[in-house]
């Protein structure tokens, strides 16, 4: 794991497109019962969309997993509202060996539709490349239109193929620029 001070360099707070603001940093081990509550607030369209079933509980080994990351090949980003209560997460795990990384993001449905997805990918991204990761890939359903708005917003060179319902998106982190108007856009705004 890389040491505190290399770590809270990512943390940050941001300004989401309502004004409302939230914090961004690592998740971290103690994030574990967040994460559960985070997960029991989601409505079941949106465990769906995220897991590709109907997935009502977390697992003692999921949330296990999913809170304790190295912060090089499997890392997480969190966004954090009033009292610290877990928002939103995206995560990537690098493929062994490898220059590229699955990620994934799950938003609370009362904050979907603010430009989260887009700043984490945003984080996400630039944390990856940090590492020497040089490209996400993601599967997500067809019917998830908003995550594939979140990898179109963001500006990345991408290339989409299409199977039985299911959209395999890869993205090459390195900003184009693209991203780059996308990301000054959003600050001005």
């Amino acid at each position: 794991m890389l040491e505190s001070t290399t770590w809270e360099r990512w943390e940050t707070d941001v300004v989401l497109s309502d004004g409302s603001t939230l914090h961004v940093r690592p998740i971290r081990p103690d994030d574990a019962e967040r994460l559960v509550a985070l997960h029991s607030r989601l409505s079941s369209g949106t465990i769906y969309l995220r897991f590709f079933s109907a997935h009502p509980r977390l697992s003692d080994a999921e949330v296990h997993r999913f809170t304790n990351v190295d912060q090089v090949n499997r890392m997480a980003l969190v966004a954090t509202g009033a009292a610290g209560a877990l928002v939103a997460v995206a995560r990537y795990d690098r493929a062994p060996g490898s220059e590229t990384a699955e990620a994934a993001f799950l938003v609370e449905d009362a904050y979907q539709g603010k430009g989260i997805g887009t700043l984490l990918l945003e984080h996400l991204a630039a944390h990856a490349r940090a590492q020497g990761i040089r490209g996400f890939v993601a599967d997500t359903l067809f019917t998830n239109t908003a995550m594939r708005q979140v990898f179109r917003h963001a500006g990345f060179t991408e290339v989409v193929s299409h199977e039985a319902g299911v959209v395999h998106i890869e993205m090459d982190l390195e900003p184009t620029p693209a991203a780059m108007e996308s990301m000054e856009e959003r600050d001005q705004v």
